[in-house]
């Protein structure tokens, strides 16, 4: 949405996602000290003649969308029967 409203010439997009876990004491910048943490390795190609200057930004608003920002932050689920 943000390259369409720039006018920018993205001609695609990848993002690749690989999950893991890892012990939260083998996390060095991890709030979790104990168990297990969730890691996401994300990979991000942008395909048109962009310069450097656009890919930057595009990777800022990468980290800005609310999908990053959820997964980012502590998640609690809440159960209830209904």
């Amino acid at each position: 949405m943000y390259a369409d409203r720039k006018k920018w010439p993205v001609e695609g997009i990848e993002v690749r996602l690989k999950h893991s876990r890892t012990h939260a004491e083998d996390c060095a910048d991890c709030e979790t000290e104990e168990g297990f943490v969730d890691v996401i390795d994300r990979s991000i190609a942008f395909e048109g003649p962009l310069d450097d200057a656009q890919r930057k930004r595009l990777m800022e608003i990468a980290d800005r969308c609310p999908v990053h920002r959820t997964l980012e932050g502590e998640i609690r689920i809440r159960t209830s029967m209904a």
